[in-house]
């Protein structure tokens, strides 16, 4: 069984400014090698490249990287901040 995940209040407050879906976070999290941080117990981060080619902020990028910071929790994974670069 796959746990829900959720987004923290924090992190969608910063979806439109930083450029992420909620669609691209749960495909990393799938999808990509999780990577412990020192924020707490079982907090983690992992990373996928998407292709971009748009612009972003009045610049041109071919690819987006989303990186979500996240808890693994008991019954879901709430994620508490995304980053997003362009490049």
């Amino acid at each position: 069984m796959m746990k829900s995940i959720r987004l923290s209040k924090h992190s969608q407050g910063y979806s439109s400014r930083r450029g992420f879906t909620l669609d691209e976070v749960i495909n990393a999290i799938h999808k990509s090698t999780w990577k412990p941080v020192k924020l707490g117990v079982n907090c983690f981060e992992c990373s996928e490249e998407y292709p971009f080619n748009s612009d972003w902020n009045g610049k041109y990028y071919k690819t987006k990287r989303v990186r979500p910071i996240f808890e693994e929790r008991d019954l879901e994974i709430m994620v508490i901040t995304v980053y997003t670069y362009y490049y």
